[in-house]
């Protein structure tokens, strides 16, 4: 499989969350700020990138019977290492995102692709697969939560930027505080999803015109 062709997929045409729509919960639960979204999309692209690598390399040998529980236990030792990681060396992560980063062993971004994919092929395209799927992943959370931030709260960065307070680039009596709560994230998430899957139907039907 060409290269482009996955980024493409991962970023594009098979989204993990706005395509495949699975990983919901942290998607609209930790879009808040940017420091939120930035630290579990690396989270979730280094995991799912190393379970992918892992489950390619011994997928001939694992009985078909077990292969989930197998993706489980492999899932589960790097979001185990990862969690301790971030804990160690960056533990405000740890505090904001709590029990989101040990919740990955479950999450269906990680778990779905080691059946769709890592099982089915080798190990270079696996690796390439769980990169390209975190980038896309990655990119859906911190496009919510600069809508999310800067909509909600009226800043840009928060977490990251003017001592963990984010910019503030709209007057406090402006931005709509909604936002910031789950229904905020269920909103923001229905319209990207809207708007992808416009923008995949009209280039489809573009395709089929020519």
């Amino acid at each position: 499989m060409k290269l482009r062709k996955q980024f493409m997929e991962g970023l594009i045409t098979n989204n993990p969350v706005l395509v495949q729509v699975i990983g919901m919960c942290s998607t609209m639960a930790i879009t808040t700020s940017l420091f939120n979204g930035v630290g579990m999309g690396v989270a979730v692209t280094v995991i799912l990138t190393l379970s992918n690598i892992i489950i390619a390399a011994i997928r001939k040998i694992i009985p078909d019977k077990i292969r989930i529980a197998m993706f489980i236990v492999v899932i589960a030792g790097f979001v185990t290492c990862v969690d301790l990681l971030i804990q160690a060396f960056v533990p405000a992560l740890s505090e904001s995102l709590g029990v989101f980063i040990p919740l990955i062993v479950v999450n269906c971004i990680i778990l779905g692709r080691a059946e769709a994919f890592s099982y089915k092929n080798g190990v270079v395209a696996s690796f390439w697969d769980g990169i390209f799927q975190g980038i896309g992943y990655t990119a859906v959370l911190v496009v919510m939560c600069v809508i999310r931030e800067f909509l909600g709260a009226g800043t840009f960065g928060g977490g990251i930027l003017n001592g963990g307070d984010g910019i503030q680039i709209l007057p406090e009596q402006f931005p709509m505080g909604m936002l910031t709560l789950p229904v905020g994230g269920f909103l923001v998430l229905a319209c990207l999803i809207a708007a992808m899957q416009w923008a995949l139907s009209k280039s489809k039907n573009k395709e089929e015109s020519k």
